[in-house]
């Protein structure tokens, strides 16, 4: 599917916010001012949707009000950009009463994680925009004290001009999945503990080009069998393993496995060029050792090179991916490229 690349930022330009899915900045107001203080710091303008700091119990708004948002962020030609507040696990809600054409004739920077993932495929699947996978802004924009160095700087490289149009994504030096209490304010005791980085892990070496798809596994096995579910042939396939309904606990293995399994019995693994699995959120080193087995066991027939823990998703910092740009993986020479 050939997509649209929308223009990229450039400072001075506006960035719209919307709240698609969860409704939490209620609850953590401070997380959306340090994002929104950052962001201009950084020398953009912010548009905060009408609705999107509202609540409805476990969606931020009604239907028709976050429509509002969306549609109006994409008809607003000061917006150049759009950043999703959080995820969360409603968006799919919205699908059927998007209007696709108006986004199609305004294509923008459309970013986020998480059940954004939802959008992504619907954005792409029935407007042909190209989206990106990236950071959220209460989640890593509105980090305590400030958002992290490696997550910023690939934030921009994607949505920035740069020179280098190939860039080798190194894996962060540090990484946390450490999750204080938002809405006790905790996070602004102190910066989260960083780990120190292993290196990127190959659970099967090779080598394969592809493009970038790929999403949080939950998510997208949400839309297999819809017509919003884009086909992945020749993709880099990238998964993202987020929390599980504790949100201070990872995705329990059982259901990782079964979403997994979904995705074996649909086609997807016999249909891509590589897989990418990003650090999951919150395992311990036993959990660690199982995801692998069990992702060993549903890959075993197919030959393809997977990369493991990469810096994409729910564990900190992350890089930010354009769907449909062109990646490399290579075990040989340890390196995950990327063209922009």
């Amino acid at each position: 599917m050939k997509l649209i690349k929308p223009k990229l930022l450039k400072k001075g330009d506006t960035i719209g916010i919307i709240s698609p899915s969860a409704g939490l900045a209620p609850f953590a107001m401070h997380r959306i001012d340090n994002a929104i203080a950052y962001l201009k710091k950084s020398g953009f303008g912010v548009l905060v949707g009408k609705y999107a700091l509202e609540n409805d119990g476990y969606v931020s708004a009604s239907i028709e009000k976050r429509l509002h948002d969306l549609h109006s962020m994409f008809s607003n030609p000061k917006v150049k950009g759009i950043i999703c507040s959080i995820g969360g696990n409603n968006s799919n809600q919205l699908l059927p009463f998007i209007n696709y054409k108006l986004i199609q004739k305004n294509p923008k920077i459309f970013i986020g994680y998480s059940d954004i993932s939802v959008l992504h495929f619907a954005l792409q699947s029935q407007s042909h925009l190209a989206t990106y996978y990236g950071p959220a802004l209460m989640t890593e924009f509105g980090e305590y004290p400030k958002p992290l160095e490696y997550t910023m700087r690939a934030f921009n490289q994607m949505v920035m001009k740069i020179n280098n149009p190939a860039i080798n994504i190194i894996q962060s030096k540090f990484w946390t999945d450490e999750a204080p209490d938002w809405f006790e304010k905790k996070d602004l005791l102190g910066p989260r503990k960083l780990t120190k980085n292993t290196g990127y892990e190959w659970i099967k070496e090779g080598q394969a080009f592809g493009f970038a798809w790929g999403g949080t596994i939950p998510s997208i096995n949400y839309l297999l069998g819809t017509k919003y579910w884009v086909e992945p042939k020749n993709s880099i396939f990238f998964l993202d393993i987020p929390e599980g309904e504790d949100i201070y606990k990872g995705l329990g293995l059982s259901e990782v496995d079964a979403y997994l399994t979904n995705l074996a019995n649909a086609g997807v693994f016999k249909e891509i060029a590589g897989l990418i699995v990003g650090r999951p959120y919150r395992y311990s080193k036993n959990d660690y050792r199982i995801l692998k087995k069990i992702i060993l066991r549903i890959t075993n027939q197919y030959k393809f090179p997977i990369l493991y823990n990469a810096n994409i998703g729910h564990a900190n910092p992350i890089i930010t991916l354009r769907y449909g740009q062109k990646i490399e993986l290579n075990s040989k020479d340890n390196f995950f490229r990327i063209w922009t």
